[in-house]
């Protein structure tokens, strides 16, 4: 596939903004070896296809509305691959909140991808609304501005990111993304042509330590969209090149809150800093101040909002794993987890003591993480499982009655359980952009949310009891094979 520019000089433009690095194109015509980037011929873009609606929408809070990608009590039509599904249209929900901006708009997220998102930001930007835009330095660059030499020395998953960007924007699918195509698709390249001042977190001179994790946009002062999705094909529709997916088990959740919004507000600044202005007075990862939880009561509902990380001299327990720990400790007969990454042992620790006061834990981990030397879930299994070195993780703690519902939901081929969510006894949610890992607690800029309301819970109890109707619950035969021959080979050498 080939990148056509109409006109050169308006890309080369773009790419002179001073928000902008590394910007390059591959001219119509020219001999590059085009990587496979076509649709498969094997499998076209589907047609429409309509899909019911299998249960009732549940009722939403006055303050807190929850949408879910796969949401089984709505349907949508995918904008790019006009795939008739059932879910909620996440970035519609986005489009939304944004368009209703008069004042301000401020995004701190990991990755944008999505066309109608980076239009309503333009829209709004060239409406007078101020604009501004932070992301995770690795996805900083336009993805129009890969050539191939650029896509050769990445490794394969990064290839096919730009390879599924390219098939978004390659509408016609004549194998070339002409300079029209670009303006409506390339979300980074867009922004820039708008003049849209976009940052990451390299603007503090730390080269981006830690990963820039946040997914919120604050509208106005009021009004907070937050949750597990970037703002990506991948996260909310599926991947492009995949006709089978459906997305990444996501969600957003809607926070009507001028307090709530001031408190995120308050975050986005201190990275934000003067902005593109050259100053590195931005504030990522381990050099923003301690920001302790902020709770709030709105209507029924008790919120409470922590970001990452903490600084190094802030106590464990006074960290986001503090505050997930605190409110694990209150689970009375149920826990449900729903989690992408699950790698801290303090937090099993705590689920083990809930266990063992009778509780019932049940818990979903992708597949790509379930059973790795670091996993909780084997600790939950009663299973102890040696890295490559032999190494065990300090404190380690096999449980000694393992529990029955553990594993991974089966989902179609490239599509990731996303989620990081647990409800707790079908009253309380822990959610958020958190992984559980001390990563995400001493690194990263993540948010942390604790719900206490069991109509939202509802939300998310629908959501992983939908997932666990079908998941792949115990230890695959392959993964117990792989394990006891890691252990024998260990205790030989």
């Amino acid at each position: 596939m080939v990148i056509a520019a109409r006109s050169l000089k308006t890309f080369a433009a773009a790419c002179g903004l001073t928000v902008l690095t590394n910007c390059a194109v591959v001219p119509s015509g020219s001999n590059s070896t085009p990587l496979d980037t076509a649709w498969p011929d094997s499998a076209p873009p589907p047609v429409e296809i309509k899909a019911a609606v299998v249960q009732e929408q549940l009722p939403q809070d006055q303050y807190i509305q929850v949408y879910f990608n796969h949401n089984p009590a709505a349907e949508f039509t995918d904008p790019y691959r006009q795939i008739r599904r059932p879910g909620d249209d996440l970035e519609q929900v986005l489009v939304d909140s944004i368009n209703q901006a008069t004042r301000t708009v401020d995004v701190a997220v990991q990755e944008i991808r999505l066309p109608k998102v980076a239009q309503a930001l333009v829209n709004r930007h060239k409406a007078g609304v101020q604009v501004r835009v932070i992301v995770e330095n690795s996805y900083r660059r336009p993805w129009t501005s890969y050539s191939e030499a650029d896509l050769a020395q990445m490794d394969a998953r990064g290839r096919s990111r730009i390879q599924d960007y390219r098939r978004l924007g390659d509408r016609n699918r004549d194998g070339i993304i002409s300079q029209e195509e670009a303006d409506q698709t390339d979300t980074l390249y867009m922004l820039a042509r708008a003049q849209v001042p976009v940052i990451d977190d390299r603007a503090d001179g730390s080269k981006g330590s830690g990963l820039m994790h946040h997914k919120f946009v604050v509208i106005d002062g009021k009004q907070v969209v937050t949750g597990s999705a970037n703002f990506t094909p991948s996260d909310t529709f599926g991947d492009m090149g995949r006709p089978v997916t459906r997305g990444n088990p996501n969600h957003l959740i809607a926070i009507n809150s001028p307090q709530v919004a001031r408190w995120f507000q308050a975050e986005f600044n201190q990275m934000w800093g003067d902005g593109p202005g050259g100053s590195t007075d931005s504030r990522f990862g381990k050099q923003k101040a301690f920001r302790p939880p902020y709770r709030i009561t709105l209507g029924n509902t008790q919120l409470t909002v922590h970001f990452a990380p903490a600084p190094k001299a802030i106590a464990p327990a006074d960290s986001t794993i503090g505050t997930i720990t605190k409110t694990l400790q209150n689970i009375q007969s149920r826990a449900d987890l729903a989690l992408f990454v699950f790698s801290e042992q303090r937090l099993t620790n705590a689920l083990l003591k809930s266990q063992r006061r009778g509780a019932q834990i049940r818990a979903l981990i992708d597949a790509g993480f379930a059973f790795r030397p670091y996993s909780e879930g084997l600790d939950m299994a009663g299973i102890s499982r040696p890295n490559d070195k032999c190494e065990i993780e300090l404190g380690n703690q096999p449980w000694t009655t393992p529990i029955a519902d553990f594993g991974f939901p089966s989902l179609p081929e490239g599509d990731l359980l996303h989620h990081k969510f647990t409800v707790l006894d079908s009253n309380i949610v822990i959610t958020g952009s958190h992984n559980w890992s001390n990563a995400a607690a001493r690194n990263n800029d993540e948010t942390l949310i604790v719900i206490e309301n069991s109509a939202i819970a509802q939300h998310f109890q629908r959501e992983f009891d939908r997932l666990i109707s079908t998941a792949r619950l115990g230890i695959p035969k392959n993964v117990k094979n792989k394990i006891n021959q890691q252990t024998q080979a260990c205790r030989r050498s």
